[in-house]
């Protein structure tokens, strides 16, 4: 440690995620890929002091000079008035200039906030959260404690979630790293190394060597990124996840383009609604365009739906399907393996998502769910945030042979 140090200790996810958020209150719109780069950058750069904070929150977050003053504010407005931090905007030009010291809990007054300031709690810290003090030979360190609040959220299933807390994890969803896989193209482009020779560009660059063709050019395929559609079970025995998921749905549509349908007792698609900057307006938008939310649960009809009028025609097509749903079939069981069997022969890859699979002693032994894990890829629960991060894991093909196989065993 050197004298003066300031080490903070906070989750880079919901780090990340609070910073948005708060910066979205005070008017700046980060967008969930910035604040996916922002997390990203943290865990290789870790944020011992506000300087550093700063400096990494700069480099991911701001695109222009009014943006970095308004990223200056919020976090003086945060850091300064929650923990006594020095003020990362008139320090950042001095490196050596002193920390302030921070003011004795009895004589500490909630800071005066000025109109579009930001609460503390925007970065997922109490008011009220305390400084742990340590002095060694001199010298002194203050550590922040990572917030409880955004450990729960991480950790607790999307159903025991209070209203607030589901709020709050819609910044922390869209933290998430999204990826969908590549697929090569027929298509080819001019490479320095490949398998084909490219005879054009290598004769077109023999010019400048008096026709030797010393630099041999190469062409490989293309490669674009796979297409991602989700289908979300809506109905009511779905209802404690179903705010949680349409979290995710909004992300993956502005973060990665993906298709996004719901069903209960039919499909609707949902990739218009949602395909807008403001969450609150495209959630409601999506909820008035689903008439069906709530009520009983005709999976085989969403599925062979969403093939009939989309999935056959292309969208399905060596695309990556994630379907979350608990797997109860109203209809027989068989009706939905049918349509599951002729998704999978359409698609790249079948994940399904329920998120009952995390109780313990889980068995799928429900009709739906028997008949639909056979022409499934990847079985899993996604029941919290942390879990999620094996659904994008899924989504990119990150998981291994052995854990798919693992997965559809269950």
């Amino acid at each position: 440690m050197t004298p003066g140090r300031v080490t903070v200790v906070l989750e880079p996810a919901a780090l990340a995620g609070g910073l948005a958020r708060a910066l979205e209150r005070a008017g700046l719109r980060v967008g969930p890929d910035r604040t996916a780069r922002y997390a990203r950058a943290l865990r290789l750069v870790p944020p011992s002091d506000p300087r550093r904070l700063h400096s990494v929150a700069q480099a991911t977050l701001c695109s222009s000079p009014a943006e970095v003053a308004l990223l200056d504010r919020v976090l003086t407005d945060v850091l300064v008035g929650l923990a006594g931090f020095p003020d990362v905007a008139g320090h950042r030009g001095d490196p050596t200039a002193p920390p302030v010291p921070a003011p004795a809990p009895q004589d500490r007054a909630p800071p005066e906030r000025s109109a579009g300031s930001v609460d503390p709690e925007a970065v997922g810290v109490a008011p009220d959260a305390d400084l742990s003090e340590v002095s060694i030979n001199g010298r002194r360190e203050l550590a922040l404690p990572a917030a409880s609040s955004a450990e729960r959220l991480s950790t607790t299933s999307f159903a025991e979630l209070s209203d607030d807390e589901t709020a709050a994890l819609a910044a922390l969803v869209r933290t998430l790293p999204l990826t969908p896989p590549l697929r090569r193209r027929r298509r080819t482009v001019t490479r320095p190394r490949g398998r084909s020779v490219d005879l054009r560009a290598t004769l077109a660059a023999a010019r400048a060597t008096g026709g030797d063709p010393a630099d041999l050019k190469f062409r490989r395929p293309r490669q674009r990124a796979r297409r991602v559609v989700v289908l979300l079970d809506v109905s009511a025995s779905m209802q404690p996840y179903t705010r949680a998921y349409m979290q995710f749905l909004y992300a993956a549509v502005n973060g990665i383009a993906a298709e996004a349908f719901v069903m209960a007792t039919r499909i609707t698609r949902l990739t218009r609604a949602l395909r807008d900057p403001e969450p609150d307006r495209a959630l409601t938008r999506a909820g008035a365009a689903a008439p069906d939310w709530s009520s009983g649960t005709l999976l085989a009809d969403g599925v062979g739906g969403f093939l009939d009028a989309w999935g056959r025609r292309g969208m399905a097509r060596g695309a990556v399907v994630v379907v979350i749903s608990d797997g109860w079939e109203r209809r027989d069981p068989s009706l939905l393996g049918e349509q599951m069997a002729r998704l999978h022969r359409l698609a790249h890859r079948v994940v399904w998502v329920n998120p009952r699979k995390s109780a313990p002693g889980y068995r799928p032994l429900v009709g739906g769910m028997a008949a639909a894990l056979p022409h499934c890829d990847v079985f899993l629960s996604g029941h919290s945030l942390t879990a999620l991060t094996d659904l994008a894991d899924a989504i990119t093909g990150r998981r291994s042979d052995h854990a798919i196989a693992a997965g559809r065993q269950l």
